[in-house]
């Protein structure tokens, strides 16, 4: 199958009969061969029900139904999974992202790139609590993961499916995809898109997340650049701490030596002052404890890249309309 479209909804039973009509009448013109895959990720409302209803009058939808609510990172995932086409388009399914816009992604995508990101470079939300925390977020994003986009946060990208394959998802790192693509040698770009205020509902996501993003931001950078050999992060902290502690440990041992040999004083001074005793003998033990951190991690990791390939999601039920489950 040449495209696939993901979606992952929750609570969205509003907006997701608009949504339908919107994303059929956009990828049916394209000539290729496509399927929509709606992830419900554990709805409370009647957004199922209403999904099921649609797929009687679309072909081409594809709906999965989660257990309970796993989070947008979750569903992303599973979308992935399950779909079949060799381009992967992914948007909100709050109509805020233009079902248009994925012609733009994708004549994009045809230049050589691998993933194409949308930007929303006039965003209609409000500036305190979601664009201001956006700009500062994305800064932060490009600043670290080296991979400069202007917004991170928008759903809308389209993904080929040779570089997703080797792109794990967990926590909230749905948003940090294409910096993964780019780790693992994926050609990144991004493209002025469409936004619209939200019609329906409310939005599902607000400045709460951010501890959350900055968190994964730390395990994204942690990935990128020392996921190979954690013993160099690990271990420069580690003699951070120690070598300032040899050092102590060394004063204190020439001026006892010093007084001694020569009676001096002031050398002994060092010795006689706890503080001094105390913080180089725990700098040492810090630096101790960051590179047996690092050892543990470097097995950690090689568990990690050896584990098996397990889900982060457990699946209700999948309709197809070939092959319904």
């Amino acid at each position: 199958m040449d495209l696939s479209v993901v979606v992952p909804i929750y609570n969205e039973e509003e907006s997701v009969a608009l949504l339908c009509e919107k994303l059929h009448a956009a990828v049916s013109g394209l000539g290729l061969t496509y399927e929509i895959v709606l992830v419900d990720d554990g709805s409370s409302d009647q957004t199922w029900p209403a999904l099921k209803q649609l797929s009687q009058k679309y072909p081409c939808l594809r709906l999965i139904r989660f257990r309970r609510n796993f989070g947008q990172t979750a569903a992303m995932s599973a979308g992935f999974r399950e779909s079949q086409g060799e381009i992967v388009v992914t948007l909100d399914a709050d109509l805020q992202n233009d079902p248009k816009d994925i012609p733009l992604l994708i004549e994009k995508m045809n230049e050589g790139f691998d993933v194409v990101s949308g930007w929303r470079k006039n965003r209609k939300d409000a500036f305190l609590n979601r664009r201001l925390p956006s700009m500062l977020a994305n800064g932060l994003i490009s600043k670290i993961t080296g991979v400069p986009l202007h917004d991170y946060g928008c759903t809308l990208k389209a993904y080929r499916r040779e570089v997703m394959q080797n792109v794990h998802l967990y926590g909230e790192m749905h948003r940090f995809i294409p910096a993964l693509a780019n780790w693992v040698g994926g050609q990144v770009t991004e493209v002025v898109v469409d936004h619209h205020a939200r019609q329906f509902g409310t939005s599902k996501y607000g400045i709460s997340r951010t501890a959350k993003v900055v968190l994964d931001l730390f395990t994204v950078k942690f990935l990128l650049h020392y996921s190979k050999g954690p013993m160099q992060i690990f271990g420069k902290i580690g003699m951070w701490f120690g070598l300032p502690g040899v050092l102590m440990v060394g004063l204190m041992v020439l001026g006892h030596l010093s007084h001694l040999l020569f009676g001096t004083e002031t050398a002994a001074w060092l010795i006689k002052r706890p503080f001094w005793v105390i913080s180089s003998f725990m700098l040492i033990f810090c630096g101790i404890q960051f590179l047996c951190m690092g050892l543990l991690a470097e097995l950690q990791i090689r568990t990690w890249h050896e584990s098996q390939d397990k889900p982060v999601y457990v699946i209700k039920e999948i309709v197809d309309p070939t092959n319904e489950v």
